[in-house]
């Protein structure tokens, strides 16, 4: 009673279904390449960040990591930003500015009272083209 021919989106009383291992097959896929996409688009900040040398890329970073783990997407939203945002190096100018007084100064590490410098170059006299300190300019036509 049954007909001879059944369409193809019917199983066969005794065999493997077709359909089913084909959709199956698409399923997986599908879910892997979604997740790839997503994964791709969660790390987009951070690739941003990294690829123009960003001094906020650890922060960034932070950022993504935080709304992985939480679902804010805030979190998200404020690393992309911080990502597009070039914020001004400040350390540079600051540590070129210190170098530069100390050398003014004249100031050795050892006369702070800090540093690793041994006791053979703290107890060394400066050299002879470097001009004394104003104290002995002073004392010096005494």
């Amino acid at each position: 009673m049954a007909p001879h021919h059944l369409p193809f989106y019917l199983a066969p009383g005794s065999g493997t279904d077709t359909l089913m291992v084909v959709m199956g097959v698409f399923l997986i896929g599908t879910i892997l390449w979604v997740g790839t996409l997503y994964w791709k688009l969660h790390s987009l900040p951070e690739r941003m960040a990294h690829k123009s040398q960003k001094l906020q890329f650890e922060f960034v970073a932070v950022l993504g990591l935080i709304s992985l783990f939480t679902h804010m997407h805030i979190f998200w939203v404020a690393g992309l930003l911080l990502a597009l945002i070039d914020l001004p190096d400040f350390g540079t100018p600051l540590r070129s500015i210190a170098g530069s007084v100390e050398k003014i100064a004249d100031a050795t590490p050892a006369a702070d009272g800090g540093g690793d410098v041994p006791a053979e170059a703290a107890a060394a006299p400066p050299p002879a083209d470097k001009p004394g300190s104003a104290r002995e300019k002073e004392h010096s036509h005494v």
